[in-house]
């Protein structure tokens, strides 16, 4: 199996994933042209997909969706309160996630995880094929058990570290916006994620990719300075940008 990234950030997101027998994204936050033209950087056409998996319905993560299942016949994964919150059109293959209950395509494994974040119904993805697991952990704002209990042991993680508190603080954000960030149902901080990391059992992390960093009230090397001491252990550790998200990480 192995995983890249067509962009991670507030300005969209899409996570390619591929294995023996397919391929899907996670997300498509940028638009239908955008989309296909970062899936060749990555050497991959849309019709190579079997499926798109949708995390929620913010537009860094839903906007290309619509377009992209219709023009190539794509089946598209996603809780319901994530399809009714948004007017989708018609999709041309529509396969709702009930109560965040496993599922496969392609002999993958799809293990959805319900997380905090001020979405209607959003979900994060658990992918295990030929007894590897890749877990995708972005966009919440806080970490419960549940969370942690579905992360543990994975052989490689998406991990987001959206935000330094003191750059929030004090950064442009109207008030409002710098609470909903921060807030239990927002985003992780640096020292969020760090905190995760130790509580989660990391021994087998082949690859840790630090994804979602916000260009406004982050930095990577605040990030990586925050994430330091848990991470030395870890083989592979990258930090994914907005522009070009990160090559292709296989795991063994």
């Amino acid at each position: 199996m192995r995983f890249a990234s067509l962009g991670s950030g507030s300005r969209g997101n899409s996570t390619l994933v591929e294995w023996a027998t397919g391929a899907l994204l996670i997300d498509c936050g940028f638009s239908l042209k955008e989309t296909e033209q970062r899936l060749l950087r990555l050497a991959r056409r849309p019709d190579q997909l079997a499926a798109v998996l949708v995390t929620h319905e913010h537009s860094d993560h839903i906007k290309g969706v619509a377009a992209l299942a219709r023009r190539y016949q794509i089946p598209v994964y996603m809780t319901p309160g994530t399809f009714h919150s948004r007017n989708l059109g018609e999709l041309p293959d529509l396969r709702l996630i009930h109560a965040y209950t496993p599922f496969e395509i392609n002999g993958l494994t799809v293990r959805p995880v319900a997380v905090p974040h001020d979405a209607r119904e959003p979900a994060q993805f658990v992918l295990e094929f030929a007894g590897l697991r890749l877990g995708i952990l972005t966009d919440l704002g806080s970490i419960t058990p549940h969370v942690e209990a579905c992360y543990q042991s994975c052989d490689a993680m998406v991990l987001e570290a959206n935000h330094d508190p003191a750059m929030l603080a004090y950064g442009s954000y109207p008030p409002s916006l710098k609470q909903r960030v921060g807030g239990q149902w927002g985003h992780l901080s640096n020292q969020q994620a760090a905190g995760f990391l130790q509580r989660v059992d990391t021994r087998r992390l082949q690859h840790l990719v630090v994804a979602h960093i916000s260009q406004q009230n982050n930095t990577p090397a605040l990030a990586q300075a925050a994430l330091m001491p848990v991470t030395s252990q870890i083989k592979q550790v990258t930090y994914a940008c907005q522009n070009e998200g990160f090559d292709w990480l296989t795991l063994v």
